[in-house]
C-alpha cells in the first residue's frame, strides 16, 4: 500500500486532512506504455551484431573508395565508379537486412526447398545459357542486361537454410547416417557441384565449410564428419591440379623463391611489399602506391593488403578485431538460442563469413595459395555484400525470436491504469477525501501485491 499511496499523492496518517492531488489523465500513461512497446529493447547480442555490421560496412566502403579510384579512372570511368556501385549495394543491403530481421523463422522453414531450387536454377543459367559470364577464368557470373550478379552468393543463403531445415526434421535420428547424413551430403554436394563446374574453387571450399559447420552443430557424429572432410580434401586436391593455372599457383605457393616475380609471383610479392611498407601507422588513407597498377585486385581479393599499406599494423589489427567480435557474437547466439533450426543456420552463416575472412587474410599473408575469396564487408562486389547483409538479417531475426521466447509475458498495464483512474475520478466526484479503509475497498481485486511494485 505504501507504493500506491506515493503514486496517488497521499501520505500515511493524513488521508483525511489533505485532499488528493488531481488524478492522472486516463490516456497519458497508456500512451507512454504504447511508445515503450513500439521501441522494444532487444538483447545485447542483437545490438552488438547490428552495430558491428554497420561499422564494418562503413569501414569497407571507405577502403573500397581508397583502393579503387585509380583503377576506375584508368578504365575511363569516374573516380567514384566502383565506390558508387558498392554504395548502391549497401543502400540495398542494409534495408534488406533490417526487413529480414523482422521475418519469423517459420518463413524460412516453409520456403527452404523453393529457395534452394531457385538458387540452383540461377546457377544452371550461368553454366548452360549465354547469360553466363566468365571472369578471371571462372564462369560464375550471370549477366541480366546491365546488371551482373553471382548466383553462388544466393546459393550460400539457400544452402544454409535448407540444410538447417532438413537436419532439424531428421534430428531424432541424427546418428543414423542413412537417414540424415547421407541425404544432406548428396543434395548439398549436388548444389556445390554446380559452383565447382564453373571453376570457382574458392567458393566451393566456403560452401563445403558451411556444410561441415552445420553438420557439427547439429550433432552429427564426429566419425561421419571426419569421413566427409577426408573425401572433400581428396576432391579439392584433384580439382586443384585439374587446371594449369591452379597448379601453377599452388607450385608458386609451395616454392615462392622459384616463382616468377613478373608472372605468377607478381601479385603475392606486391602484397608483401604493401604490408611491409605500411609499417605500424601506415602511409595514410588514400596514399598507397600499391594500387597504382602494382597490386592486382586491390579493391577485391587483396584489399586487406591496401588496408595494411595505408593504415598500417593498427588498421589490420582493427580488421582482425572486428571479425573476432563478429565471431564471438555469432557463437553467443548459437549458444543461447533454444531453437535447433536457428542454431544450425547461424552456425552455417558463421562458417561462411568467418571462413571467408580467414581464407582471404591467409592468402594475402601468403599462408594459402591464391583462391579468389573476397573479404566480407570490405571487398568490392555488390552481390557478395547484399547476400552477406541478408545472412546477418536472418541471424538477427533468430536473436529477436530468442529474446521474445525467453522474456516472460507482461500483464496488461493499460487495463490496470484505466481501472485505477476510474476509481480516482469516482472519489473526486464525491468531493470527500478517501480514507484508508475506503481506498483499500475501492482498489481490492484490481491491484495485487505484485502489481503494486510493478512500475507503470
Amino acid at each position: 500500500m505504501i507504493g500506491i499511496q506515493k503514486t496517488l499523492g497521499w501520505q500515511p496518517g493524513r488521508l483525511a486532512e489533505n485532499p488528493p492531488k488531481p488524478p492522472i489523465r486516463a490516456g497519458a500513461i497508456p500512451a507512454r506504455i504504447a511508445v515503450r512497446r513500439l521501441f522494444h529493447v532487444e538483447s545485447f547480442n542483437y545490438y552488438l551484431l547490428l552495430g558491428t555490421t554497420f561499422f564494418m560496412v562503413g569501414f569497407g566502403l571507405t577502403m573500397v573508395l581508397s583502393s579503387s579510384f585509380v583503377d576506375s579512372h584508368s578504365a575511363g570511368d569516374s573516380f567514384f565508379a566502383v565506390f558508387g556501385k558498392q554504395s548502391a549495394s549497401a543502400l540495398v543491403g542494409i534495408p534488406l537486412m533490417l526487413v529480414i530481421a523482422q521475418i519469423p523463422s517459420t518463413f524460412w522453414k516453409k520456403h527452404a526447398r523453393l529457395l534452394l531450387i531457385g538458387a540452383c536454377i540461377l546457377q544452371l543459367l550461368v553454366l548452360a545459357t549465354p547469360l553466363g559470364m566468365e571472369v578471371g577464368g571462372n564462369r560464375n557470373w550471370l549477366r541480366l542486361g546491365s546488371l551482373s550478379l553471382q548466383p553462388s552468393e544466393v546459393l550460400k543463403i539457400a544452402l544454409a537454410i535448407w540444410v538447417s531445415m532438413f537436419l532439424v526434421k531428421r534430428y531424432e535420428k541424427i546418428t543414423d547416417w542413412k537417414y540424415s547424413f547421407l541425404p544432406v551430403v548428396l543434395v548439398s554436394g549436388a548444389a556445390i557441384g554446380l559452383v565447382t563446374i564453373g571453376g570457382d574453387l574458392g567458393t566451393t571450399i566456403i560452401l563445403g565449410g558451411m556444410l561441415l559447420g552445420a553438420l557439427f552443430f547439429a550433432g552429427t557424429p564426429l566419425k561421419h564428419l571426419a569421413l566427409t572432410l577426408g573425401v572433400a580434401s581428396v576432391v579439392a586436391v584433384l580439382l586443384a591440379v585439374s587446371r594449369p593455372n591452379r597448379l601453377i599457383r599452388i607450385l608458386a605457393f609451395l616454392n615462392p623463391g622459384s616463382a616468377d616475380p613478373t608472372g605468377v609471383g607478381w601479385q603475392i610479392q606486391n602484397s608483401y611489399y604493401a604490408l611491409a611498407s605500411g609499417g605500424v601507422f601506415g602511409v595514410g588513407l588514400g596514399n598507397s602506391k600499391s594500387k597504382w597498377g602494382w597490386l592486382p585486385a586491390a579493391d577485391t581479393d587483396f584489399i586487406f593488403a591496401v588496408i595494411g599499406n595505408e593504415l598500417g599494423l593498427i588498421g589490420t589489427v582493427l580488421v582482425l578485431f572486428l571479425f573476432a567480435v563478429l565471431a564471438v557474437v555469432l557463437l553467443r547466439i548459437i549458444g543461447t538460442t533454444t531453437d535447433r533450426f536457428a542454431r544450425i543456420a547461424t552456425a552455417a552463416v558463421t562458417a561462411w563469413i568467418i571462413g571467408e575472412a580467414a581464407v582471404n587474410i591467409a592468402v594475402v599473408l601468403g599462408l594459402l595459395p591464391v583462391l579468389g575469396v573476397p573479404l566480407p564487408f570490405f571487398s568490392s562486389g555488390g552481390t557478395a555484400l547484399v547476400s552477406t547483409l541478408a545472412a546477418i538479417g536472418i541471424v538477427l531475426s533468430f536473436e529477436r525470436e530468442s529474446k521474445r521466447r525467453n522474456t516472460p509475458a507482461q500483464p496488461d498495464k493499460r487495463v490496470r491504469v484505466r481501472k485505477v483512474t476510474g476509481d480516482l475520478r469516482s472519489a473526486e466526484d464525491d468531493r470527500h477525501p478517501p480514507t484508508r479503509s475506503s481506498l483499500n475497498g475501492s482498489l481490492s481485486g484490481v491491484l495485487t501485491e505484485e502489481n503494486i511494485h510493478d512500475p507503470l
